[in-house]
């Protein structure tokens, strides 16, 4: 059984990793285009901040293990199988892609209006703005989102063992609850618990250094 949960735990660390890397990357250009086409952005655009506001807001708006459901055919194609640690990467991904877009662009959005300011009466044009001024300001902001991210996904990948997703969720639920283990559903608890305070604690000292 020590076996069985730690091969469980890598998978969930892989789960979890993966797709947040994979989330970071499919949100990150979202946000900026939210950020600039707002009304009080760089170069406001209603038309394209309502489309991409409401494609952020519906993906939010689904629940994790119906979103997991909804999207099996996209999960085959991408990876050949709904099922597995692999195929669930897939829905966590679009589960947290949109989740970042938002952290990103609260993040820039509160960077100093002075700062900005500053940079256009230096001459910076708006991509300069956007990656050496906004970016450089709202990291430590940034991290923080992202940790809450990460946490949040540690999260899902437990509900992804519901439907054979792999990791720590699955062991909880296979041998935990259909097989009335309850020494195995506590230690799964405990472990993502102690996770979950890993995950905190070094994102807010990367948080606190940033700051710096």
């Amino acid at each position: 059984m020590g076996e069985i949960v730690l091969d469980a735990l890598k998978e969930t660390l892989i789960m979890v990793f993966t797709s947040t890397i994979f989330a970071v990357i499919l949100g990150f250009i979202p946000a900026i285009l939210l950020t600039v086409t707002a009304n009080d952005g760089l170069k406001p655009n209603k038309i394209i901040y309502n489309i991409l506001d409401f494609i952020v807001n519906t993906l939010r708006s689904f629940p994790f293990v119906i979103l997991m459901v909804i999207i099996v055919p996209l999960t085959r194609f991408i990876v050949g199988k709904s099922i597995g640690t692999t195929a669930a990467i897939v829905p966590l991904t679009i589960a947290a892609a949109p989740f970042v877009s938002r952290v990103i662009e609260s993040s820039l959005r509160e960077v100093d209006k002075g700062v900005i300011e500053a940079a256009k009466a230096f001459g910076a044009s708006n991509f300069q703005i956007i990656f050496k001024v906004m970016l450089k300001e709202a990291i430590p902001s940034i991290m923080s989102g992202i940790t809450l991210t990460i946490i949040s996904i540690v999260g899902y990948s437990a509900m992804a063992g519901a439907i054979g997703g792999g990791g720590l969720g699955d062991v909880a639920i296979r041998y935990g609850y259909q097989r009335f283990q309850t020494d195995v559903m506590v230690v799964t608890c405990i472990i993502l618990i102690i996770v979950v305070q890993l995950l905190q604690f070094l994102g807010n000292y990367f948080y606190n250094k940033l700051s710096k």
